[in-house]
Formats: structure tokens, C-alpha cells, sequence
């Protein structure tokens, strides 16, 4: 009798897009939203471009994802590419203007900083959940001998039931303990690039919300 399969070699119904997208238009709506001395000149472009390339996936890609789809994950990539470098960018500025004391509003220091920070949650989660055994489509297709990622209800079936497999939700979860904890939580990273991913988030996060919260306090005071 051979041994059974572990779970991420397991086929499963593929997941909605449409809770990815809309998590992805809340991003855009928080860097729509953003000052102008922490965003691009050309940030409304940049939304505007976002926008574009989320509506041809969900009007032109696959609803429900059960199947590797090199295309459409090529847009998926790209879209979350420019969101990445649109975020990065707000970040670099929001540090430069902590740095020179040019935010003199707690409130919209907050503010700012908040939206960045969960931004870059949100970009994150993004990464793992597209990168993660070759993205959604791969994962329910079982294509990956091995994870990436490791779920606690990957190693015990009494966690979950048999037919459990992770959701964007379950990635969006985990890049928030990461980006609050500055280190894995519940979920492990088995490969390098999983670890490296999570050390840039917990790195860029950690600097984020030190430079906030010194520079609040120090407003307040």
C-alpha cells in the first residue's frame, strides 16, 4: 500500500478572484488618496493604469482559478509590479520627509504612515499568494512536488478538513503577523525566495513603523 500524498500534491477547486480584486482596489484607493509630497507626480496615472490592468484580468481572465494560466499571471505580476514600485516610491518619500521634518501633523503623519503600512501588507500578501507553488492555478492543479510555504493544516489533518487548501485570505493573514511581528508566525517559508520575501517585508515594515511611531511621539511631546 503506497504512502498517502501530502496535502500541497493534492488537486482542489480553484479559488474566486473576485475577493483578490477587491482587496486590490482598496490599494488603489489608499494610494489615489495619498498627499502629494508622498506620491509620484504622475501617482493619479498610476492608479489610473492599476485600475486598468485589474479590470482586463477580471473581465478577460479566468473567475475562478483552477488552472496554471501563464498569461493572465504575467498581467497579475505586472500589476502588482506597479503597485510595488508606486508604494516603494511613497515609502522612500515618507522616510526622506521624517528624516528633514517635513511632516509637522501627527495626525497626518499617522495617517500617511498607516495607509503605506497596509499598503504594503496588501502588496505582500499579493507576492505570496501568486508566487506560492507556482501561484493559485498551479496550486489547484497540484503541479509543485513542494511548498513554499508550509500551513499548519499542511502537517496535521486534524487541524482542518481534507479538502483545506490556502486562500488569498490565509496569505493576506500572513503578511500581516509578518509585517506586525517582523517574523513568520503560524506559517513557515521553506524555500529561499519565501525567506528572503519575508525578510524584505519584515525589513521595510520594521523601518516604516519605527520611523512613525519616534517621529509621533516626538510631534506630541
Amino acid at each position: 500500500m503506497s504512502p498517502p500524498k501530502p496535502h500541497w500534491q493534492k488537486p482542489h477547486l480553484g479559488e474566486h478572484r473576485f475577493p483578490v480584486s477587491i482587496v486590490v482596489m482598496v490599494v488603489i484607493i489608499l494610494q489615489f488618496a495619498l498627499p502629494d509630497n508622498l506620491s509620484l507626480s504622475f501617482q493619479k496615472w498610476i492608479c489610473l493604469v492599476e485600475f486598468g490592468i485589474l479590470l482586463s484580468l477580471y473581465t478577460f481572465g479566468p473567475k475562478r482559478l483552477m488552472k496554471h494560466h501563464p498569461p493572465t499571471r504575467l498581467v497579475s505580476f505586472i500589476l502588482t509590479s506597479v503597485m510595488t514600485i508606486s508604494n516603494t516610491a511613497s515609502a522612500a518619500k515618507l522616510i526622506s520627509e521624517l528624516i528633514s521634518g517635513g511632516i509637522g501633523s501627527a495626525s497626518q503623519l499617522l495617517a500617511s504612515g498607516g495607509s503605506i503600512w497596509l499598503t504594503n501588507v496588501v502588496i505582500f500578501s499579493l507576492w505570496f499568494w501568486d508566487l506560492d507553488r507556482g501561484g493559485p492555478g498551479s496550486r489547484a492543479e497540484a503541479k509543485k512536488d513542494w511548498p513554499d510555504f508550509l500551513f499548519p493544516q499542511m502537517t496535521d489533518p486534524t487541524y482542518a478538513p481534507s479538502d483545506w487548501h490556502p486562500k488569498f485570505f490565509d496569505y493576506l493573514y500572513m503578511s500581516f503577523t509578518n509585517a506586525s511581528a517582523f517574523s513568520p508566525t503560524d506559517v513557515m517559508p521553506l524555500t529561499i525566495w519565501a525567506k528572503m520575501l519575508m525578510l524584505l517585508q519584515s525589513t521595510t515594515s520594521l523601518i516604516v513603523v519605527g520611523l512613525v511611531v519616534a517621529r509621533a511621539v516626538n510631534i506630541l511631546q
